[in-house]
Formats: structure tokens, sequence, C-alpha cells
């Protein structure tokens, strides 16, 4: 889709009501329902994150939005596909600042440039007891992406028309903590698979997008 195409369409989503939990179902794990049984107690304290879907013009005039693949180290996130962002600090006055700040920090597109559009539905993501809120933003300019080395393995630009085609849609084999492979539901964009509380956000968005 032309960026200029999307800007239009894209300007209507405020009103649009957020699809929340129907869209996140469609990606949610099997095993998911038992680990949120495991974190009861734990959830009362969980700790916030904001996270951004950033979409931008490439050097066509194409619709991308960029993803990150984090590196290889000893948590729970490890080598995952994820948007842009983190754990909100003493400093951000909101989470959308955490998104903001975290968006510049991880990818280098300065906060000024970033327009956001829609605060989207949390998502609790069980292993590391966070609730993360997502926004959809967007930049008019094609971003000079600058990596942090320290924490991000790769940058993934995915083209809007690839993200929803039906044909991204696919389901991948994980182990569970009883070293058991259960299938779950994933997206293959770039070649690399995105599933768990990204791919639940995804949804979301992407159901957004397709009312539009």
């Amino acid at each position: 889709m032309k960026f200029e195409n999307f800007l239009k369409s894209v300007s209507k989503i405020e009103n649009i009501q957020l699809p929340a939990e129907t869209s996140h179902f469609k990606m949610v794990p099997p095993f998911r329902q038992e680990l949120l049984k495991k974190q009861e107690k734990a959830i009362k304290h969980a700790k916030q994150a904001g996270v951004l879907a950033l979409f931008y013009p490439d050097e066509y005039q194409e619709t991308k939005f960029v993803l990150i693949l984090r590196n290889t180290y000893k948590g729970v996130h490890s080598a995952q596909v994820a948007f842009p962002g983190g754990k909100l600090e003493d400093q951000d006055s909101s989470l959308q600042d955490t998104a903001l700040r975290e968006t510049f920090e991880e990818v280098g597109v300065p906060m000024h440039t970033i327009q956001i559009v829609k605060k989207i539905s949390q998502v609790y993501i069980p292993p590391s007891n966070f609730y993360v809120q997502p926004f959809i933003g967007l930049t008019q300019e094609t971003p000079q992406f600058i990596k942090q080395d320290d924490e991000v393995e790769a940058l993934i630009e995915v083209e809007l028309k690839h993200f929803l085609d039906k044909k991204a849609l696919i389901t991948k084999k994980v182990k569970t903590s009883y070293s058991v492979e259960v299938e779950v539901p994933a997206f293959k964009l770039n070649d690399y698979v995105v599933w768990g509380a990204t791919a639940m956000m995804l949804s979301e968005i992407k159901d957004l997008l397709k009312q539009l």
C-alpha cells in the first residue's frame, strides 16, 4: 500500500472500537491459561512496559513497519521478535513516553518525528510478569535506522501488504516448560516467526487495519 493511501485510511482509526481479546484469541498459545493461573498472585504487582508499532514510507513510498530481533541473552525474551519498546522508567511521564523513548534508543527514530495514532489493548506477558501497552504510530519520513547493538540483533522492516496477506499466518511448534511440543499460531514475516504476545498485538493491529 502506498503511504499516502495509508495516511488517508489510518486517520479514521481513532473512531474504531478496539477488537481486543477477540483479536488476541486468534494468536493465543494453548498453554497461556496455564501460565496465567501460575501468575495469579504476581499479576497484582506486574511491571509496566510500552511498545510501538511504527509505520513509515520506504524509499519507494510503500508502507512498512519495523520489528526488532532481540539479542541472545540469559532471559525469557532472548532471541525473540518484538516491537521496539521496554519497561516504564522513572523519567517517563507515561507509557506513551516509554514507547517513544525506547523506540529512539533501540532503532534510532527521533521522538519528535513520530505521531501516535492510537493506543491499543494491553497484553499481559506471564514469563516476565509485564503488562505491555502497545501504541500505533507513524513517521512521514523514511527513517534512518540506528540499531542499539547491545540489545538488538537485527531490524525487521515488514511490508504492510505482506503482513495483511493470509499467507503470513502459520503455526509453529514450541516446547513448553514440560518439554512437550505444542503448535502455536504465529506470523511469518520476512522469514522470521513471530508468536506469543507480539503476535497477539499484531493480530489486533491487523484487524483494525482491515476495517479501514
